[in-house]
């Protein structure tokens, strides 16, 4: 791509803003660990939710969303139920105040507090360790793939060189200088430096998709757009099958991609997604930046109004950004893109439209944005798993009377190795739909049942959970070297079936947990499930203990919170497309499911919390840090 000076100095600016932010803040990192990782829990919670959407505001996530939109049309705001993207509606309704009165720094440390101290729990801490440090090499190795296809078609450089017999493509180079810059200043500063810089990453971002929407809204006509679709691109509701037929289409090599990606036969995957999409949901965040930013925050209250805010300001801005390369991919570069043949490369969609179509200045800002959501994210990775390493295994086996300045200067380490293993693996990576697919699909598969099973059953104990989680990691590392042509949602209940048969045998193959652990776990997050033996007990020594009766009210909410996500996901869509009808409807849907949630969760937030304080619940003082 040729860039203006302009536009190079605009990138410049923002790579040198980005670096003096983090650098700056970074004082306030070094006090100890709480500060580090988790921002002495003095961090605002708006800011927080600023934070956590731009970590959600990935390069790669964009370049993989423009791309179904492209091929799937309207059936693709479904697609990402994958992970699902609905996750974060439980996380906000009830799990982010569940997590929160937990008082812990990480999910490892969690742990502990749910099981107590003995040889199950012990077990059980190290394989969320285990699996903590594995989803962040792979996520590591996604983004570093994704970046190396964006920068190779947007900046001007060819970077490609020889050395020590190796030969470094220009696309590996320009990501290993983005993962360099972004680790240096995520390293110096911890949690201060990247929540810091990731507001700013997202001023900018939402800047530039308003930016390019407008591009796109006044370049394409819906006449031209519906000249280059086939029937059914804009049906956002499905049968059985997919029937979407590219021949008759300037791209009909589009027909190789979808047989490739096996999801033809929609209904069925759209079944897989919800059935795994509830297990995963109800399991909670996986130990990452998403679950770092909830004991972030300084109540169990803000927690939830966080989570809740990233939803928010997330997807409309990041969807019109989307919806808008998209459709100029379909009108403009989809007859270069036939004529690939079965060839054809997807993902660089975004960055041919960019090239094509963003004038010079708004290029810069265009481009710097992008950056800056690959940065956000990437940072946010490689600010939470060291705190595993480092707070979970050396604090806690090795060294736990070290100084704070050792833990962090071994935080440091910790990150930087992290980040070579990543980017390692990165190099092997040959597709980010393919990679998607197994950290969505596999891997997560095997943390569900286990971390269902913690939040609402009172026998289940460290040896279920350790063996359970062993049992969910074998099954989906088996799945994806012996059997990687296998689409991975549809092998996700079979390695849900070997998590729960490991969960099962470890819980009643050994003793319960310490009863007086599992109780004050119960009393002090209050879950509701399956916890009648401990409920009562609670009760018994504390009459005036409210148990939750909130399951309903709960349920309801997260109906009305998906229902609410996803018109934040078609609204930009049908924008783009003048589908005036459609945008109608689903902009009342989302004032309509507002409501709801404003008088049914939002209210009941702080009301919920107040009367556990009148109900004398012994919660542990949210103010203190964890050391």
């Amino acid at each position: 791509m040729s860039l203006h000076t302009i536009d190079i100095a605009i990138i410049g600016l923002y790579l040198f803003l980005t670096l003096f932010v983090g650098f700056y803040i970074s004082q306030k990192a070094s006090k100890d660990l709480q500060s580090y990782f988790l921002g002495g829990n003095n961090i605002k919670w708006y800011y927080l939710g600023l934070s956590n959407a731009s970590g959600m505001f990935d390069i790669s996530g964009i370049m993989w969303t423009v791309s179904i939109l492209f091929v799937y049309g309207l059936k693709s705001a479904w697609i990402p139920w994958l992970w699902p993207v609905w996750n974060q509606v439980f996380v906000f309704v009830f799990l982010a105040a569940w997590m929160r009165r937990s008082n812990t720094m990480t999910g490892a440390q969690w742990i502990t507090f749910r099981f107590g101290e003995g040889r199950g729990s012990t077990l059980s801490h190290i394989i969320i360790v285990i699996f903590a440090v594995i989803s962040v090499i792979g996520f590591i190795a996604y983004f570093f793939e994704g970046i190396g296809k964006f920068t190779t078609t947007i900046l001007p450089w060819d970077l490609s060189t020889d050395m020590f017999g190796f030969h470094l493509s220009s696309e590996h180079a320009y990501a290993l200088i983005l993962c360099g810059i972004t680790t240096v200043y995520t390293i110096k500063g911890g949690m201060y430096s990247v929540v810091g810089t990731e507001v700013v990453q997202f001023v900018i971002m939402t800047i530039s998709c308003v930016v390019i929407g407008f591009i796109a809204y006044n370049s394409v006509t819906p006449e031209q757009i519906n000249a280059v679709i086939p029937a059914g691109w804009k049906d956002l509701f499905f049968g059985w099958h997919l029937n979407l037929d590219w021949s008759n289409t300037p791209v009909p090599n589009v027909n190789n991609k979808i047989g490739q990606d096996g999801f033809e036969m929609f209904g069925l995957l759209f079944m897989m997604m919800l059935f795994k999409g509830i297990f995963s949901s109800l399991a909670g965040p996986v130990p990452s930046y998403d679950m770092q930013r909830v004991l972030s925050t300084k109540t169990a209250a803000e927690a939830s109004k966080m989570s809740a805010s990233t939803i928010l300001v997330l997807y409309m801005p990041r969807y019109l950004m989307v919806a808008a390369f998209a459709v100029l991919g379909l009108v403009y570069i989809g007859p270069e893109l036939g004529k690939m043949g079965a060839t054809i490369d997807f993902e660089k969609i975004l960055p041919a439209a960019i090239q094509k179509f963003v004038p010079i200045g708004w290029k810069g800002l265009l481009l710097a944005g992008l950056l800056a959501s690959f940065m956000g994210t990437f940072s946010a990775f490689v600010n939470a798993a060291p705190a595993y390493i480092v707070n979970d295994i050396y604090k806690k086996y090795i060294n736990p009377d070290a100084s704070q300045k050792k833990y962090i200067r071994l935080s440091y380490v910790a990150s930087i190795v992290l980040v070579i293993i990543g980017v390692s693996a990165g190099f092997f990576t040959k597709s980010l739909n393919s990679l998607t697919l197994w950290l969505t699909s596999a891997l997560y598969g095997g943390y569900a049942a286990a971390n269902v099973l913690k939040w609402i059953w009172w026998r289940f104990n460290g040896y279920g959970y350790f063996w359970g989680m062993l049992g969910g990691l074998i099954a989906s590392t088996t799945k994806l070297f012996l059997f990687p042509e296998i689409v991975d949602i549809y092998v996700f209940p079979i390695i849900l079936l070997c998590s729960f048969i490991g969960c099962f045998l470890g819980t009643f193959l050994t003793a319960p947990e310490d009863e007086e652990t599992v109780m004050n776990f119960y009393k002090q997050t209050r879950p509701w499930g399956f916890w009648g033996p401990i409920k009562r007990k609670v009760m018994e020594a504390d009459p005036s203990f409210s148990p939750n009766k909130d399951f309903k009210r709960d349920v309801f909410n997260i109906l009305v919170g998906i229902v609410w996500q996803m018109s934040q996901v078609v609204i930009p869509i049908y924008f783009i497309l003048r589908e005036n009808y459609h945008l109608a409807v689903w902009a009342v849907v989302f004032f309509v499911t507002t409501w709801l949630l404003k008088k049914y969760w939002y209210d009941k937030l702080d009301e919920t919390e107040n009367a556990k304080k009148e109900a004398n619940v012994k919660l542990v003082d949210e103010s203190v840090p964890v050391n």
